[in-house]
């Protein structure tokens, strides 16, 4: 609350023009929360804020734009070199030297999607959709996030436009070295899905595995995995907007 205040003075309680004092920050911080939290619409909040629906709706346009600026740098970024070497660290504890993190898709269901758009954000099963694609690490830190990719493409489509590998393209890629029965290599790799392409940098469950050998990596890579799983599990549940229809939508924005 501090350092929004200290951002955005339109969350800092002042007088209107007859000396009356405004709403207090604390009022426009929980009606923010308890949408963003719950799925709430502005109305619904107005009970427990006693605020009005266009002072929810800029509080919440404002809150999101301060967040962004505040906190983008430190929580939603590529990963340092001690960070880097945090995750190495525990992916090396875990059986998977050189792993970062693991990469998956979530559609995120648009349920007012505009009727000229449904077409473009129809995903396979026939609901409206948006995706996202993240990078997670074992403590659900998203090192990476595409969104706003239309709902009918799935992973592979995504990842071809998606900025995942710009740095590893441009040769500016992290310095990974880690050996592996007795071979050195220098690329580091996610942990996906089948979908994926057979790609160095991504290492995938065995489909069928049959020796014991076999089984044991499919049962550890398919486990691990679920860092990324377990991070959409968070999000949806935390933030029930993400669930319900798409508030606040502006096509300007939005592109």
């Amino acid at each position: 609350m501090h350092d929004i205040c200290n951002h955005d003075a339109y969350f800092v309680q002042k007088c209107d023009a007859t000396g009356t004092l405004g709403l207090l920050p604390e009022q426009k911080l929980t009606a923010v929360i308890r949408m963003l939290a719950y799925g709430a619409s502005a109305d619904q909040v107005d009970e427990v804020a006693r605020m009005g629906k266009s002072t929810t709706l800029e509080a919440l346009v404002r809150f999101c734009d301060a967040v962004e600026t505040l906190y983008t740098r430190d929580y939603l970024r590529r990963p340092t070199p001690r960070d880097l070497q945090r995750l190495l660290q525990k992916a090396e504890a875990r059986g998977f030297p050189g792993m970062v993190g693991s990469i998956d898709c979530m559609h995120w269901q648009w349920k007012n999607c505009p009727t000229a758009w449904q077409g473009d954000y129809g995903n396979r099963k026939g609901q409206k959709s948006i995706i996202l694609e993240a990078v997670a690490g074992f403590n659900t830190w998203v090192w990476h996030a595409f969104f706003g990719v239309p709902g009918s493409q799935n992973d592979l489509n995504v990842l071809g436009q998606s900025p995942v590998f710009n740095d590893v393209l441009r040769g500016q890629g992290p310095n990974i070295t880690y050996e592996v029965n007795n071979t050195v290599y220098q690329t580091g790799y996610y942990l996906a899905d089948g979908i994926y392409p057979r790609w160095t940098t991504f290492v995938k469950s065995i489909p069928n595995p049959r020796s014991q050998k076999e089984k044991l990596f499919a049962t550890y890579q398919e486990k691990y995995r679920k860092d990324v799983e377990r991070c959409f599990g968070i999000l949806q549940a935390r933030w029930l907007i993400i669930r319900g229809a798409a508030r606040m939508f502006d096509e300007e924005v939005f592109y």
